[in-house]
């Protein structure tokens, strides 16, 4: 019964698949388009636009149009010719459609090849004989305390902006510089909240004060987590995001063309934000709710990337720095 149940499986995805080019064939016919066409005229530019190109490429009966999205960025505008010469389109009567192709296969190539970029990072241990390592490390504890000078490279200072011992580098094992790259950045270009996060995080929960000696100092509600670990375990959720693809429809719409580790970082600087506030709102009993919580989020921001017109508008000086580019 399983044999005769798979056979049925695979008839159905070929009669479908059939079904579909036929399908495709008779709309060309009749409408005087091919598929890239439609999509291009049909809908606007973004991630929904995006994202059915690179569908369309990839289940395409032509090998020339699936390695299509794996080119290198420079080989864009060829690959462009090519696809208008497969399809027989002339490139002077449809001009607004090569420069739209163009436009979502940057997109496209873009957000492989920063992949790539984020997995070298990720790969990378941290050194302490790097000085340029060293430098970002150090960078990240005057930004995040200018008014504390660093004693020691080697010491317990490093607690208070929530690494687990005196030497930070063993903190960076799980996400390796991909981690202190994110944190370095949230510090430098967001350093207010940065800051104001830190603050509260360090605040036990009500303290050795009484819950209404607390409230009358006005404090916000107690957070109780080690910044820089929660940083290091938020890249791991950012990075997530990105390898199993839910990040396209952000960078899709966000990106006017190719995504870049700026746009990484400002998105973990986002995540960053949104996980403190949402931790606010769940008000966990203490840090061991830790897990839970931050998987309740990922299913929240999962489900706000499932919209094809969702962007993580992030409301921070980070973004600004884009503007500016």
């Amino acid at each position: 019964s399983s044999f005769a149940r798979m056979f049925v499986q695979v008839c159905l995805y070929f009669y479908c698949k059939c079904l579909w080019r036929c399908l495709k064939f008779v709309v060309r016919k009749l409408t005087g388009r091919c598929e890239l066409q439609r999509i291009c005229y049909n809908t606007k530019p973004g991630a929904a636009r995006t994202m059915k190109i690179e569908a369309s490429l990839k289940g395409s009966k032509s090998k020339r149009l699936q390695t299509s999205v794996s080119v290198h960025p420079d080989a864009i505008e060829k690959t462009i010719d090519d696809i208008m010469e497969l399809k027989r389109i002339n490139p002077d009567i449809n001009p607004q459609l090569g420069i739209s192709l163009q436009a979502c296969l940057l997109q496209i190539v873009g957000y492989r090849n920063l992949i790539a970029e984020v997995e070298k990072l990720r790969r990378e241990p941290y050194d302490s004989e790097n000085p340029q390592h060293e430098e970002m490390l150090l960078k990240l504890w005057k930004c995040l305390k200018p008014d504390s000078p660093l004693k020691a490279r080697i010491s317990k200072q490093w607690c208070e902006i929530g690494f687990q011992g005196d030497d930070p580098k063993t903190d960076f094992r799980g996400m390796g510089l991909l981690g202190l790259y994110n944190l370095a950045y949230f510090a430098e270009w967001d350093t207010e909240i940065a800051q104001q996060v830190l603050s509260d995080s360090l605040q036990p929960k009500y303290s050795q004060l009484s819950k209404a000696e607390w409230e009358k100092k006005k404090f916000d509600k107690a957070i109780g987590y080690s910044f820089a670990i929660v940083g290091i375990n938020i890249t791991d959720l950012a990075y997530n995001l990105l390898v199993s693809g839910a990040l396209k429809t952000h960078f899709y719409n966000v990106a006017p063309e190719a995504p870049t580790l700026t746009h990484f970082q400002q998105t973990f600087c986002y995540l960053m934000h949104e996980f403190h506030k949402f931790w606010i709102e769940e008000d966990p009993l203490d840090i061991m709710e830790f897990n839970r919580v931050r998987e309740k989020f990922h299913k929240r921001i999962l489900k706000q990337l499932q919209n094809p017109e969702m962007a993580l508008c992030p409301h921070f000086a980070a973004s600004e720095s884009l503007i500016n580019m």
